[in-house]
């Protein structure tokens, strides 16, 4: 599969062949989905709580007496229909996260690589060049090759100038190549990729590895 190769300094580029693998019909989008669930359920802290009539403070005591007060009867301030009262099943802590196991995970980062490099989404530059950590020239350089939308750059290890010369820049993200997964292939605009990122990329997805 052909692949746009830039220069490091985005101005010049050329087409390229990678061992991208392919796919036919739907195979792998039902595993697309399910990683790209199971990775936000694993980010999800579930730490949310709320108390119930039982653990509210207070309402020990009946709060007027059953009848002859013209009010409507009252058996304790901890009721869920009273404000600062309990909360009728509310959330409680819990854990979201789910397991999918390694080959559908594998099917799932292969064919999100397919789908966007066939929609021209993913382009390949020589390095992220950074001599001096400056915002103003990789945001040049990015602009030439993606001048808008959210930008997903994928390096094998990224330089401390090229990291620092990045991080300002609100529209973009730093990826390693060995955290990729498919949830960062899927959601941005515009994936950047460096050579010596791709083929790792190109090897992971080759041996099966997620």
């Amino acid at each position: 599969m052909n692949l746009k190769v830039f220069s490091s300094d985005g101005t010049s580029s050329k087409d390229q062949d990678f061992g991208i693998p392919t796919f036919e019909g739907d195979k792998g989008l039902q595993a697309v989905k399910e990683v790209i669930v199971a990775i936000n359920a694993n980010a999800r802290l579930g730490t949310h709580s709320t108390k119930t009539r039982g653990e509210v403070r207070g309402g020990g005591k009946k709060p007027w007496r059953q009848k002859g007060t013209g009010r409507a009867r009252a058996g304790s301030i901890r009721s869920p229909l009273w404000v600062g009262g309990g909360v009728v099943f509310g959330p409680k802590p819990r854990d979201y996260s789910k397991k999918i196991n390694a080959k559908v995970k594998a099917l799932a980062f292969s064919r999100a690589l397919f789908d966007r490099a066939v929609a021209g989404e993913i382009d390949v530059i020589e390095s992220f060049a950074a001599p001096t950590a400056k915002t103003k020239a990789i945001n040049q350089v990015i602009g030439l090759i993606a001048p808008k939308g959210k930008i997903l750059l994928v390096d094998a290890q990224f330089s401390v100038e090229a990291a620092r010369a990045s991080r300002n820049l609100q529209r973009v993200t730093m990826q390693e190549a060995s955290k990729l997964n498919t949830l960062d292939l899927a959601q941005y605009k515009k994936i950047i990729v460096s050579s010596a990122a791709l083929e790792k990329i190109i090897a992971r997805v080759s041996g099966g590895n997620s």
